[in-house]
């Protein structure tokens, strides 16, 4: 997850950190301040700082820092790892709610997929069972409601495996469209597999061949074994067709 980059986000339009790390106690009593101080205490590496900080904040409504409180614990940045205090800090996030068309409407979808990714596998050790089902449900919240890539990336890979529920192949690349038109890679990939195993050759492995152009190192791996695989058992006319439009995505 892109703690760091999220935040930026949301504070791009602020003073630099020279000017927050300066801010007196008196000025960090409201939620945002202490958020904002707890930001470039955090990207400082002043990490208890930051840690106290969000605290604060948090406990005053603040969803930005429960969510960024939620992060750290998730990863163990900073603070001992604990995926339980994660999920019941995402759960927090989530219940709180947002404004329609505020910023805090992206701390809520990340936390509902970080909750749904949770609920597919459960937590070890704590009241959190595996629950594909509800995870399934709680994607389609992020998917729909707020049009989360990585969230509608995941809800077409639960329909196209019928994880959680029955298989949907034509959900699953509704979904997957989705994110593609988003920039999602992974997506993109997966949209390719149900073309090409149905029937769509040519522009199946124009997807494939496009996804695999694209992908960073961390996918490239099993998005290359979908794309050699296709290819292997395509015909001559369609890998050129497929290589002409790869080059038009």
């Amino acid at each position: 997850m892109a703690a760091i980059g999220g935040l930026a986000l949301a504070l791009a339009v602020f003073q630099p950190a020279s000017c927050a790390a300066q801010s007196s106690d008196g000025e960090r009593k409201g939620p945002w301040a202490m958020f904002r101080f707890g930001f470039f205490a955090y990207k400082d590496g002043r990490k208890d700082e930051a840690l106290k900080a969000y605290r604060d904040a948090a406990e005053h409504g603040h969803a930005g820092a429960r969510w960024k409180l939620a992060t750290m614990y998730a990863s163990g940045d900073g603070v001992k790892e604990d995926d339980y205090e994660a999920f019941r800090l995402y759960e927090g996030v989530v219940n709180e709610g947002a404004a329609p068309g505020t910023r805090d409407e992206t701390f809520i979808a990340n936390s509902l997929t970080s909750l749904a990714s949770y609920l597919r596998r459960g937590i070890p050790n704590s009241p959190i069972s595996a629950d594909p089902w509800r995870a399934r449900q709680l994607y389609l919240q992020a998917a729909s409601q707020f049009g989360d890539a990585g969230a509608q990336f995941e809800l077409g890979r639960m329909y196209m495996s019928g994880e959680g529920g029955p298989v949907d192949l034509v959900q699953a690349a509704r979904w997957f469209n989705l994110a593609m038109r988003k920039g999602h890679v992974g997506s993109e990939a997966l949209l390719g597999k149900i073309l090409f195993d149905s029937g769509k050759t040519a522009r199946g492995l124009s997807y494939l061949t496009s996804a695999l152009n694209k992908a960073s190192e961390a996918d490239s791996l099993w998005i290359r074994t979908l794309q050699e695989a296709a290819f292997a058992v395509a015909s001559e006319s369609d890998r050129r067709t497929a290589i002409a439009l790869a080059g038009r995505n």
